[in-house]
């Protein structure tokens, strides 16, 4: 049986994820079902533990993997995130129809991308072209929220600068 995820913090994500981990070694066979192995796989992007989903998409049998087109969604965001591709992270989730079960990982995932985002561009640019920020950091400019991350926008030279 799948775990529930309702989960606001990332200590209970972090429960969830034992949960999950318990569960598919507790399988009957050692093969867990499609919304575990789901669950995994996303709690661990949402960990940034690129090492283990990859291992955990590998050992995922391919008969589950094309049975279960939302695996291939969350794995599809995994590469994404491989290549640290971040328009494509959040290009991806928002182009899947999530399960209840997965969603609010999901959106966990996109927001965590977005922190992390947003702390790469503040340790490595001075200033950064404003259309390439907001691709960045998966936002439309005028939702970006620059003045609380300490950064101005400049539009008259297409400038994002820090505050």
């Amino acid at each position: 049986m799948p775990v529930v995820v309702m989960a606001e913090s990332t200590s209970s994500f972090k429960k969830l994820l034992d949960q999950c981990e318990n569960q598919e070694l507790e399988a009957p066979g050692g093969i867990a079902t499609p919304p575990v192995y789901g669950q995994r796989l996303a709690f661990c992007l949402l960990h940034n533990d690129m090492n283990n989903a990859r291992y955990l998409w590998k050992r995922i049998p391919p008969a589950t993997k094309s049975a279960n087109s939302e695996l291939g969604g969350i794995w599809s965001v995994g590469r994404r995130i491989r290549q640290r591709d971040f328009p494509g992270i959040y290009t991806t989730i928002n182009a899947h129809q999530w399960s209840e079960t997965v969603q609010p990982i999901m959106e966990a995932l996109r927001d965590a991308t977005r922190r992390r985002a947003f702390a790469l561009v503040s340790q490595t640019y001075t200033s950064i072209i404003t259309d390439d920020f907001a691709a960045f950091v998966g936002l439309p400019i005028e939702e970006t929220r620059l003045e609380s991350h300490g950064w101005n926008a400049d539009f008259s030279s297409s400038l994002t600068l820090p505050g």
